[in-house]
């Protein structure tokens, strides 16, 4: 295995399993607000009351301030040492105390405007759009929160540090849970509705994501000062290259966004149903377009500082065929085994069997677009890594314009599962877009062995997928029913004979980046071992 796919995977790896206690986390959460609220009026509420502040989180904190502020701290730890990148530091985040917080202030006083506007269709239902309204407000402070939080994680990952950066959402879910499990009880005693709990657990997990950050950064030397100093060139910078890089970033955040606001007219349930299914989508693209994204993004920016123009290229390459050997499988196991995985995960307490139906069909018509999801994570950041932040922002608009005008054509056709179809289309067309673009940006791509890489990768996951397909109904056969130990245990059967299945024809077809990733898990094992 080359030294620097070696790094590159290592990298990843301890992102991913990291990412990978988080996402387990965020399917727990899902599971306890699918048995409280079930897809009713209240979790519809919620929903479009969170995506507010967590759509411009996405947009303007972590999106674009990873792409613009991991580059230039990288830039000024490779070049001029810690002292100049925690002055840096310092800075961005005092601005973005001051411009989140400015942001906080306006949505509190024109809630009330922001949320009929978005969600009007509320209004025919007795008592949901004040609520909507009410949550809003309580959880806008999220944005300052995780705004310091992406500021945090983009200074450790620089640092070569994935871990707790990539840990710290865990805290998030902990804390909504908790929440759920001690406050609904005890709201309404109190005046206040059960899903208000929900609302108090997402601040509290802005707080903690800050706080479980904060050690790692004093032990590499940060001591933070407010410092805000507009004419720092290193601020120029990144504030240069995040305007560009909230648009270039924008286009799967703003899909979903248009799909929820879409989706208030589709009835009770639709806005839950595309929310529950996208949750076990972001599963693969957080584990491992997410993961292998943020270890792309400081070696790359590593690599431009240096001008080095063939490491950029293998970087990008050896990243783009690690993301294909994780998703290619994860999405042929999407489309085989929603109903069964949706049905072990939700369907509990006023989680109905209906609301499974639904919920396995979007997550379908969600996995189609997971390489083109998890390839933006990609290739959007490396080109602002690069300094080109033109190419994603046009796009990006492309992207938004093409899923706005299939959402509204779809939706007309498909009802609900239109606005998770066309997400998935624009998606690939972003991707692809992307791709194209960066190959001719970095003068090409390892094509040919992405190329047979994806062949070989395609045709172990259709065995991966059949496998599964199998097993599922013969053990339906030896242990039917409901029960679910039953469920679990055909699932785990299911799964574990799937992965069989993938080794082994990734073995027979000598697919490298299954090589790599075993040679990496037995390094761990032998570490383990001697420990």
């Amino acid at each position: 295995m080359s030294s620097s796919g070696q790094r590159l995977a290592r990298s990843a790896s301890v992102t991913a399993t990291a990412t990978l206690t988080s996402r387990i986390l965020g399917l727990a959460r899902e599971q306890v607000l699918a048995a409280l609220f079930g897809a009713g009026n209240d979790m519809d509420a919620f929903i479009v009351a969170f995506r507010l502040p967590n759509l411009v989180r996405d947009l303007f904190a972590e999106g674009a301030l990873s792409a613009a502020f991991v580059p230039a701290f990288t830039r000024h730890l490779t070049l001029h040492g810690k002292g100049r990148a925690w002055r840096l530091g310092h800075n961005v985040m005092t601005t973005l105390l001051l411009v989140t917080g400015a942001v906080v202030c306006l949505g509190l006083v024109f809630a009330d405007s922001i949320v009929t506007t978005f969600a009007r269709d509320f209004a025919a239902v007795p008592g949901k759009l004040p609520l909507t309204i009410e949550m809003t407000r309580v959880m806008l402070p999220f944005l300052t929160l995780t705004s310091i939080a992406a500021a945090e994680m983009g200074m450790l990952n620089s640092l070569r540090h994935y871990f707790v950066p990539a840990l710290a959402p865990a805290t998030f879910n902990v804390c909504t849970i908790v929440c759920a499990l001690l406050l609904v009880p005890y709201l309404p005693r109190f005046g206040q509705p059960p899903i208000m709990a929900i609302a108090i657990g997402a601040l509290v997990g802005g707080v903690a994501q800050v706080v479980v950050q904060w050690p790692a950064l004093r032990r590499e030397g940060l001591r933070y000062r407010p410092v805000f100093d507009p004419r720092d060139p290193g601020l120029r910078q990144v504030l240069l290259l995040m305007g560009p890089g909230t648009i270039g970033l924008a286009a799967t955040q703003v899909m979903l966004f248009l799909n929820t606001l879409l989706a208030t007219s589709q009835g009770t349930g639709a806005v839950s149903w595309l929310t529950y299914a996208s949750r076990l989508i972001y599963l693969p693209i957080g584990l491992f377009g997410v993961s292998i994204g943020t270890a792309v993004l400081p070696a790359v920016s590593h690599h431009a500082a240096m001008e080095d123009a063939a490491g950029i290229r293998d970087t990008v390459s050896r990243g783009l065929a690690m993301m294909l050997f994780v998703n290619v499988p994860a999405t042929a196991g999407l489309l085989a085994m929603a109903t069964p995985i949706v049905r072990l995960l939700f369907e509990h307490g006023h989680f109905l069997a209906a609301d499974t139906a639904a919920t396995a069909a979007a997550v379908r018509l969600y996995a189609c677009g997971l390489l083109g999801y998890s390839a933006v994570r990609i290739t959007s950041p490396t080109f602002y890594a690069l300094g080109s932040g033109r190419v994603p922002v046009v796009i990006a608009i492309g992207t938004i314009a093409l899923n706005a005008v299939l959402s509204v054509g779809l939706v007309h056709m498909m009802g609900f599962l239109g606005l998770a179809l066309s997400t998935s289309l624009a998606s690939i067309a972003n991707g692809a877009g992307l791709l194209w673009f960066l190959r001719r940006r970095i003068g090409g791509l390892d094509g040919n062995t992405l190329t047979v890489a994806l062949v070989k990768i395609s045709l172990a996951a259709a065995a991966m997928a059949l496998t599964a397909t199998m097993i599922e109904r013969w053990s339906y056969g030896v242990m039917p029913g409901a029960a679910l130990s039953f469920q679990a245990m055909r699932l785990v059967a299911s799964i574990a004979g799937a992965l069989v299945a993938l080794a082994a024809v990734a073995k027979v077809l000598r697919i490298r980046e299954f090589d790599e990733m075993l040679a990496l898990a037995e390094v761990r094992v032998r570490k383990l071992l001697i420990r």
